[in-house]
């Protein structure tokens, strides 16, 4: 994308992102750091903590955390795309929780937006924990593309 004349690094994306993030309340709540961004992709993570629990008897992340992350990084992969919209909203995403996050450990979801239509972007989402070959939840979705 061209800033004044001169290309947007990924790095400056990134920071544009987070910023935009700590202005959402629930991201913001949620402590999520933009970790990369890049051309129709994102990576997201978000630290364990304890108000997140949705089962204290075993410590394991609500559900409804995760799937935020993976909202919100979906959303930021669409943003990210080289066609440039300048708003997106979730029409749909569907998540297929895996297995239980391991208790303590950060989440990351990585979103890429691989097809985009005049109107619609279409993403594919994953979350991990530190064992990244056995995901915590996978996603497919499709988002309004305003430009």
């Amino acid at each position: 994308m061209a800033k004044n004349g001169s290309e947007i690094t990924s790095k400056e994306h990134a920071r544009i992102a987070q910023q935009f993030i700590e202005a959402i309340p629930h991201a913001k709540a949620l402590d999520m750091q933009v970790e990369d961004l890049g051309e129709g992709k994102a990576q997201i993570s978000m630290p364990w903590a304890e108000h997140l629990v949705g089962d204290p008897r075993t410590g394991v992340i609500h559900g409804g955390v995760v799937s935020t992350l993976m909202d919100t990084c979906s959303g930021a992969a669409v943003m990210a795309h080289p066609s440039g919209p300048r708003s997106t909203a979730t029409i749909d995403l569907r998540i297929d929780y895996m297995r239980a996050a391991a208790p303590r450990q950060r989440i990351v979801a990585t979103a890429e937006c691989y097809h985009m239509t005049r109107n619609v972007a279409f993403i594919r989402a994953v979350a991990v924990d530190e064992d990244s070959e056995n995901p915590v939840a996978t996603a497919t979705g499709a988002f309004t593309v305003e430009r």
